[in-house]
């Protein structure tokens, strides 16, 4: 067969083979898109084509990225000593964040009306597991701080400040004229706070107390309480976690070796000194990615609490940088939501808003502060990056709740836009008449 025919005999198959494997396709039934993609790919409202703020979800997919890079860099060293597998952590956060996604999926499909209804149900769930976990919880390091159940443990802690804040907001919706003008009404959701907070310091767990302390009083600060309520309540509180800090001596020394690590660089001191050295290490632009020398079991907790160090010494300033940068933009985002939602009177979603935007902003500081030594080292992940299941499940549970307050306040200005150019055609053809 000449080369000619043989090159026409070619296309000519190909040509039948993509026309039959075409015809195939075709016959394959592809099943409908949930009635709430459909929505969010087709809106369209002041803002552009866009039902729902993609930006939200473009940060939060750069952070699991992050994320999963500094848990696989700092992770490798402990994983291979304690597992024999130094993928071991890098996979099980894998799987944090694949689990994170198909809740987010199902999540987006609840509207905002379920959670304000139920929120007094869910903070009743989350005082149940706070006393559950006292009761049959695991300890480790001497906190009993987690449930276990089967492969995982959940930590009681990290749902818990969800649920609470949306009771919060959902009490601000009842009570905010109380809040206003009387102190019983600023005092009730701190008795509820008081006896959380209790639970909390029986884990132990200071560091989720104070998260939750300063979200409830900035809160309660927005709701518009009054500024000498605030103030005074403030004091109070301050105190008494100072008082927690100084009749507990293991909190004592933290506060304290904070202000002087070097004084004993192998004791009270060590685990900031090391983070410490990590940030000198990677001055302006890092050491490069994996080459990190506190991961090397040098700095306890590397891809945990102090996941930020080990970026800083790998990639510098310019990392910490972006990093700060992007929390701080998801951070705004959620204010401004926040601010957004209360000018068109969905007040349970602009109250809830600005808790995820303080809580997020606030832990991320302290995490940030700890590791730099500003403030004094707590037990708090960085929303969205450090390791930690629990963690990666409700900050991305509280992502999603941002997602879903900005599509259901766009889908009312569709509506409202579409019913008044409906209103305005039935009017000009009454006029033509």
């Amino acid at each position: 067969m000449s080369l000619e025919k043989t090159m026409t005999f070619a296309k000519t198959m190909s040509l039948e083979t993509t026309q039959a494997i075409t015809k195939t396709l075709a016959q394959v039934t592809v099943p409908p898109l949930p009635e709430w993609i459909n929505r969010y790919m087709t809106g369209s409202n002041q803002y552009g084509t866009n039902a729902f703020d993609r930006s939200l979800i473009v940060l939060g997919l750069i952070m699991y990225m992050v994320g999963l890079v500094m848990v696989a860099s700092s992770s490798i060293p402990v994983a291979e000593r304690l597992f024999n597998n130094p993928f071991h952590f890098v996979i099980r956060h894998g799987i944090y964040i694949g689990l994170s996604l198909a809740i987010a999926g199902v999540a987006l499909q609840i509207p905002m009306s379920w959670w304000h209804k139920n929120s007094s149900y869910l903070l009743g769930f989350a005082i149940v597991l706070l006393v559950t976990v006292l009761l049959i919880g695991r300890s480790v390091n001497g906190s009993t701080r987690w449930i276990v159940l089967g492969p995982i443990t959940v930590q009681a802690a990290e749902p818990a400040k969800l649920f609470f804040f949306c009771y919060l907001a959902a009490y601000l919706v009842r009570r905010r004229e109380q809040v206003m003008e009387n102190m019983k009404g600023f005092i009730k959701p701190l008795i509820v706070f008081g006896v959380m907070a209790v639970l909390l310091l029986l884990q132990p767990d200071l560091g989720t107390v104070i998260v939750m302390f300063v979200t409830t009083f900035g809160l309660l600060f927005l709701a518009g309480a009054k500024l000498w309520q605030f103030i005074a309540m403030s004091s109070v509180g301050g105190i008494s976690l100072g008082m927690l800090a100084y009749f507990e001596p293991y909190r004592w020394r933290r506060v304290t070796s904070f202000l002087d690590p070097w004084q004993d660089p192998f004791g009270s001191g060590y685990q900031l000194t090391q983070s410490l050295m990590a940030y000198g290490r990677g001055e302006v632009l890092g050491q490069g990615l994996g080459n990190s020398i506190q991961k090397l079991e040098y700095l306890p907790e590397a891809h945990t609490d102090f996941v930020m160090a080990v970026l800083a010494e790998e990639f510098g300033f310019v990392g910490i940088s972006v990093v700060l940068l992007l929390s701080m933009t998801l951070v705004y985002k959620a204010l401004i939501l926040g601010r957004y939602a209360l000018a068109k009177e969905k007040y349970f979603e602009g109250f809830l808003a600005y808790a995820i935007g303080i809580w997020m902003c606030f832990q991320a500081a302290v995490n940030i502060g700890a590791s730099a030594g500003i403030v004094p080292t707590k037990g708090l992940t960085m929303p969205l990056i450090s390791y930690g299941g629990s963690s990666m499940i409700v900050m991305t549970l509280a992502l999603v709740l941002l997602i879903r307050i900005d599509h259901e306040i766009r889908l009312q200005s569709i509506q409202a836009t579409s019913s008044k150019r409906n209103s305005n055609k039935s009017a000009s053809k009454s006029g033509d008449k």
